[in-house]
């Protein structure tokens, strides 16, 4: 792509920066005249009636979301030159054209790309072109930007031999560049095994293992906007969901999508996702750990399955002047068959009435009737079959079937005999039953079991993709219910084994992708930190032999080594300090301690007249320090962090070994600098 006339004119030629200025503001122009075009749209004489009306109405005004120019957000941020054109597999160039690549497609008034989309295949090369592999890019140029404003930019002459390859100082700084408010997206930063990943195809579901930093969280996000670029109208039509640990973290990354022009993937938590009865209770470790076990749903199952009974009277069918009989032991040959079935026992019990009326229409067939389909939707809604049917196969509310397991010592034994020991009923039993569903005091445990129980009796919708995220902390149940969302689809799994912080963690990815119902999974790792600082991310690897001993290091590739400052402290005053003093740095801070000690440590940033923000709030230029408490700091990030209390982190979890990782979790928060404040003595496996 050559650069518009428009640009060559307004800037003066023997300078480099204020022609890409030029066509950085050409192009906003040209993306200003997209979305006007679209917003000029006259549908009044184009839709047959006020449904289709509607449905076109709702696309443009999703058009126009999507065309929107976001003041501090780069509309590119890099330049390829092509030396040749690329082959078959990327039409689109040309010899000697160029390309900026960008967040979004914008094109001229007379449809020429000004900027390509960087999902595109002609973009791939800005990822992955190297020294030694520079796939016929003669040039890439990185730009830098400054609020908004192209303000420097940086060349790499791929294939000149002379020229020694070297890191990317606006690279680094991106990386390292200051962090107010949510999450943003990293696309001009993707490194070549993030771009491996973010690029694989629709139909597998890739795991991705990944310790603090290393970006896999952003990974999975551009991977759902590049599937929706390269798979839109498959995934229009099937859906597309992320899911993440809790509302905090949800808010945190929800601008991502957008940033990149997309705006239809829902957010949820697993606990959204199996809100069939309101969680008003809490379990026990115990309890929890039994209740989360993939063996639940066997003896859930069984108690669903013992709902249904064999025939011991026939089906009279009275039609006119005939009466049509079914006998027991062919009823009972249809409910045997049904059940060997093995279907969903909703869609089974509606089968029943149907299996009942066809042996009906057999017997008329004999007698010498013609009777239709009619005739037999008439059969099975006879009194007799429906009679017969709420005998055979009752209907089961799902509710209600697991508060009797729950409540009904004997239920349960009877269903659960030889899947899960005594003390495990005892343990899931509740102490005090309740009346009713409504009543209940169910726990979020409780919710998970009525989800698969409601998935026994009817099938749970399918979407096209469903990210999740922070997966390490799922119980296998949770895993199974997740997976119900994309039998038919795929997931992108997120996680890091070092960081699982339940009872119920993850042990193995192959463990955990059997209960998703995704074992063949390809699982990928990444390994290179591109946010923990050297000195922050080696300081944390201390507690990695004592929670993951498999897994290797996150290696940081930041060649600004960080801040790093562990302080004895005598009293709370001392950390409130601490934070006045990284606040006087650029970008956020966050006071992470464990959750006994977050109102203590609350009070004294009000009596000290410093402002704060709980978890999920976005910081802004005032306010610009987040009270954290270390079970809701998974997933988050700050440019500075105070940690208070290493050791109340890890007393404040039921095992050391949790606590451990509740600690490798906090102490991997921070992007700039770290500092550590304790009164106590630190743990050993910090020595």
């Amino acid at each position: 792509m050559s650069t518009p006339a428009a640009a060559t004119t307004a800037a003066p030629f023997d300078d480099p920066l204020a022609r890409e200025r030029a066509h950085l503001a050409s192009s906003r122009a040209a993306l200003r005249a997209m979305r006007e075009d679209v917003e000029a749209l006259d549908i009044s004489d184009v839709t047959a009636n006020w449904v289709n009306a509607k449905a076109l109405a709702h696309q443009i005004d999703e058009r126009i979301k999507a065309l929107a120019d976001l003041s501090g957000t780069p509309l590119f941020f890099g330049r390829l030159d092509y030396l040749h054109a690329p082959g078959a597999e990327q039409a689109e160039g040309a010899r000697g054209e160029r390309f900026y690549i960008g967040r979004r497609h914008v094109h001229d008034a007379e449809g020429d790309p000004m900027v390509i989309d960087w999902r595109a295949p002609v973009s791939q090369p800005f990822y992955r072109a190297s020294k030694k592999d520079p796939m016929d890019v003669g040039l890439r140029r990185r730009f830098g930007y400054t609020g908004g404003e192209l303000t420097a930019y940086e060349d790499e002459h791929l294939s000149d031999p002379g020229e020694a390859a070297r890191t990317s100082k606006l690279l680094q700084q991106e990386i390292e560049r200051p962090r107010v408010g949510p999450m943003r997206d990293i696309v001009a930063t993707i490194q070549p095994e993030q771009d491996e990943i973010v690029r694989s195809g629709l139909g597998g579901t890739v795991c991705v293992q990944g310790g603090p930093g290393t970006g896999k969280t952003a990974v999975g996000l551009h991977r759902v906007a590049y599937l929706l670029y390269a798979h839109r109208e498959r995934l229009a039509r099937t859906g597309t969901l992320v899911i993440g640990p809790n509302r905090s973290f949800l808010h945190y990354i929800e601008q991502v999508l957008p940033a990149l022009g997309e705006l239809s993937v829902q957010q949820a938590t697993v606990d959204d996702l199996v809100a069939h009865v309101e969680v008003r209770g809490t379990d026990g470790a115990a309890a929890a750990l039994v209740k989360g076990d993939a063996r639940m749903a066997e003896v859930l199952r069984r108690a669903l399955r013992s709902h249904v009974a064999l025939p011991t009277e026939p089906v009279v069918v009275v039609r006119g002047s005939r009466r049509w009989r079914v006998p027991a032991c062919e009823l009972e040959e249809i409910v045997r068959e049904l059940l060997d079935r093995d279907i969903r026992y909703g869609a089974a019990r509606e089968a029943l009435p149907q299996r009942i009326a066809h042996a009906v229409l057999v017997q008329m067939e004999r007698s010498g009737e013609a009777p239709d389909d009619r005739v037999q939707d008439a059969v099975a809604r006879n009194s007799a079959v429906k009679a017969a049917v709420k005998a055979l196969w009752p209907a089961v509310d799902p509710a209600k079937l697991v508060l009797r397991l729950l409540t009904d010592a004997a239920f349960l034994a009877e269903h659960a005999r030889g899947v899960l020991g005594e003390d495990e009923q005892k343990a899931v039993l509740w102490a005090r039953p309740a009346r009713s569903v409504r009543s209940a005091k169910w726990s979020a445990a409780d919710a998970v079991l009525v989800d698969e129980a409601a998935d026994l009796v009817r099938r749970t919708h399918s979407l096209g993709h469903v990210v999740l995220d922070e997966a390490q902390d799922l119980s296998p149940m949770q895993y199974r219910a997740v997976g119900r969302r994309c039998t038919t689809g795929s997931a992108t799994v997120l996680g890091d084994l070092a960081q699982g912080t339940t009872p119920w963690a993850t042990r193995s990815w192959s463990e955990a992708l059997a209960h998703l119902g995704k074992s063949d999974a390809v699982v990928e790792e990444l390994t290179a930190g591109f946010r923990v600082p050297t000195d922050v991310i080696a300081y944390a690897s201390r507690l990695l032999p004592h929670i993951a001993p498999g897994l290797a290091p996150v290696a940081s590739v930041r060649e600004n080594p960080g801040f790093f400052d562990l302080r004895t402290v005598a009293e709370t005053a001392d950390v409130v300090a601490a934070c006045a003093e990284l606040l006087r740095n650029e970008g956020s801070t966050g006071l992470i301690a464990a959750d006994a000690r977050v109102p203590a440590l609350a009070a004294a940033l009000t009596a000290a007249g410093i402002g704060y923000l709980a978890p999920g709030e976005e910081t802004t230029e005032l306010t610009r320090l987040t009270l954290v408490p270390a079970s809701l700091a998974k997933g988050l990030e700050y440019d500075y962090v105070v940690l208070d209390e290493p050791q109340a982190v890890v007393d404040g979890e039921p095992d050391e070994r949790t606590g451990l990782r509740r600690l490798y979790v906090a102490l991997t928060r921070a992007v700039s600098g770290l500092v550590v404040t304790h009164a106590a003595p630190l743990p050993p496996q910090l020595a």
